[in-house]
């Protein structure tokens, strides 16, 4: 949200990303297993530097694609910098922060195998156990789990960004289960009219 109003400061952070996406895992993976040891906690900071840029870009772009309409009609009914903030850059810009964080936890998902090596247990662990076993059973386990955990958490955040601006679907209004439970009334709504307009 700073750099999204910052140019200047957008300036100096924007190499400092673009050095996070280009920078091979392997590369600061060494420097920061020296610094924090083996275990959980350099596998975290390895996948922060790896995943985390999609986020920080796409929530600037969705900040600053506001239209400036919308912007200055909030100054003409005298919203603050808060409210402006919270009441119409978000709400609006929030489908694009979600498909940051869709992307960001996709490469989070492709981080799991690489953080395994330095004894970050979990799935990922487990197919690096299976690989150098030679038991493509376990590492087929491994990796078919990651793969549903991957799309699990694809098509949530997909239906987070596109149902962003309906308060209807918020969870907490609704609860989590029944948010969930809306998404599949709502599909069978859209395939009910999308079966009567075939038919019509």
């Amino acid at each position: 949200i700073w750099l999204a109003r910052s140019q200047t400061a957008a300036k100096f952070v924007r190499p400092i990303l673009d050095a996070m996406q280009t920078t091979p895992a392997f590369v600061y993976l060494v420097p920061i297993v020296m610094l924090f040891g083996i275990g959980n906690v350099p596998g975290v900071v390895v996948t922060i530097i790896f995943a985390l840029p999609p986020v920080v870009r796409l929530t600037i772009l969705g900040i600053q694609q506001v239209p400036e309409e919308l912007i200055e009609a909030g100054h003409s009914f005298g919203a603050n910098k808060k409210q402006m903030l919270y009441r119409i850059q978000l709400p609006l810009a929030l489908p694009t922060i979600m498909a940051g964080v869709n992307q960001t936890l996709m490469l989070s998902l492709s981080m799991v195998v690489i953080a395994s090596m330095i004894a970050v247990g979990g799935l990922g662990q487990m197919v690096l156990r299976g690989i150098g076993r030679l038991d493509m059973g376990l590492a087929a386990v491994g990796g078919l789990g990651i793969v549903i955990l991957a799309i699990l958490l694809d098509r949530i955040t997909q239906e987070l960004g596109v149902n962003a601006g309906n308060t209807k679907l918020r969870w907490y209004h609704t609860g989590p289960i029944s948010y969930l439970l809306k998404f599949k009334t709502n599909k069978n709504q859209n395939d009910l009219k999308l079966r009567r307009n075939t038919n019509e």
